[in-house]
């Protein structure tokens, strides 16, 4: 079975292409895949991802298991012409239930003609690469509604071409959920609306969901089927000594191999709260002093050129907490661990949580909106490496993780972020020790994840796929 990749993030590394690089990896190992998968970001239709719309990096992402999107996607006219015309859609739809008749009459239109050309790139792109199943990530969300109905319709096209295959719409986040703004106005609608094409279940459309609460929100639209739950599938972190790209990395960064490593694993986006991981870092840094420990790094996963408002903000936090020295930013981290241009080691997910463990570090994961991670995987990292983690509290982390699982508690006021700091040096200094107490309390957190995210249901619809039960 060859898949096909639709991301709507915009962006060339994501949590979410990293989780769809453990669906491969399980994938593999069934032998249920044929590669490389074919893999279209979003980055033509994602004009507020700025530094990557309409065509990506400069330098081009590298994989053994996927690849760019052929044929290019179409860019219509002018690019600055044509990321007014995305946002003002995507800002029209969000406020769809306010239109006027003859103004829903024209964004109908304006949809129709992008969408048109979607299809046709959707069409030749399937056909081109032999995909049987395209995964469309978060593509229910309505930040390209063109494209969304154009691979609606491709996917039924090429479903009914080859008699089986077609779209699986895996969705992290839903309307209700996503409660994201931008300057003061809601990014989505908070349910689905007259312009928003749904993922209705029938020949060549699937449609699964990352929790019970989006299955729940999902069973509220306007479809004769609710998506169905598929968890997401952690990585799997080899213990055992670093190897030499482990080394190099360190080396290239400049980082004493003395000194932990705090891992923040977002993107360097407003929700994401990375002021308060600078917060919890700068209360860890006193702490450590105090006690005559070396003081921890801080690795931030994303790239600050995604939201540079708020990359502004946050380095503006971190040189009046004078932490630019302790932190360093990994612009993106990618699916597979790869030499840069420069020849410089960029480690995945899997190297840097392996890295971090062998230091004695921990994990800190500081949302700071309450109802936008609909999972939040920072707590999961840190139990699958077996690394204390600091999280702030969010709507969906008790269904997510339970009451059993244990972090170090930030609250997101940042006078109050000092305690955090000096609990999460003490959790890591018990952890480095070999303190029984702490030890159990992350052996528990693992057993919890084992059991919250399991493998089974994507085995499972793997299998479904491959045999062709679209």
């Amino acid at each position: 079975m060859r898949l096909g990749l639709i991301c709507g993030d915009g962006v060339p590394a994501s949590g979410l292409l990293t989780i769809f690089r453990n669906v491969v990896g399980l994938g593999t190992d069934l032998r249920l895949l044929e590669l490389p998968v074919s893999a279209d970001l979003g980055y033509s239709w994602r004009p507020d991802k700025a530094a990557y719309f309409p065509y990506g990096p400069a330098e081009r992402e590298t994989s053994a298991w996927w690849e760019r999107a052929r044929p290019a996607p179409p860019v219509l006219g002018d690019p600055e012409q044509a990321a007014t015309e995305w946002s003002s859609i995507r800002m029209a739809v969000a406020e769809g239930a306010a239109l006027g008749p003859v103004d829903r009459a024209r964004l109908h239109e304006r949809i129709d003609r992008l969408a048109d050309r979607y299809r046709e790139y959707f069409s030749e792109w399937m056909r081109r690469n032999r995909i049987d199943w395209t995964i469309a990530v978060n593509m229910t969300l309505s930040d390209a509604v063109p494209v969304t109905k154009a691979l609606l319709a491709a996917a039924r096209e090429r479903h009914h071409e080859n008699r089986s295959g077609g779209v699986l719409f895996w969705d992290h986040d839903l309307f209700g959920s996503c409660a994201d703004h931008e300057g003061g106005v809601r990014r989505y609608p908070d349910r689905p609306n007259e312009f928003t094409p749904l993922p209705e279940a029938g020949p060549g459309v699937r449609w699964a969901v990352v929790s019970e609460a989006l299955a729940e929100e999902g069973a509220g639209y306007p479809v004769p089927e609710p998506p169905r739950v598929v968890p997401n599938i952690l990585p799997r972190v080899p213990t055992g000594p670093l190897e030499p790209r482990h080394t190099q990395f360190l080396d290239g960064l400049g980082l004493d191999p003395r000194r932990p490593i705090l891992l923040n694993p977002v993107r360097v986006y407003r929700v994401k709260g990375v002021e308060l991981a600078l917060e919890v870092l700068a209360a860890a840094r006193s702490a450590s002093l105090e006690r005559g420990l070396p003081v921890p790094y801080l690795l931030v996963f994303g790239s600050l050129v995604e939201d540079p408002s708020y990359a502004a903000d946050v380095l503006s936090t971190a040189r009046r907490l004078d932490l630019l020295p302790d932190v360093r930013f990994l612009d993106g981290v990618p699916l597979c661990s790869v030499r840069d241009g420069t020849g410089s080691w960029r480690l995945d997910e899997i190297d840097l949580l392996r890295t971090a463990a062998a230091s004695g570090g921990g994990v800190v994961f500081t949302p700071n909106t309450e109802d936008v991670e609909t999972v939040g995987l920072g707590p999961a990292l840190a139990a699958v490496a077996g690394l204390p983690c600091a999280s702030t509290s969010y709507t969906a982390f008790a269904p997510t993780y339970g009451s059993d699982f244990h972090v170090v508690p930030v609250d997101p006021r940042a006078a109050a972020t000092g305690r955090s700091g000096v609990e999460l040096v003490t959790a890591m200094q018990a952890n480095r020790g070999g303190d029984p107490r702490t030890t159990g309390l992350l052996r528990r957190n693992r057993r919890i994840v084992d059991r919250r995210f399991p493998t089974d249901p994507w085995a499972e619809l793997l299998t479904e796929m491959a045999e062709g039960t679209g």
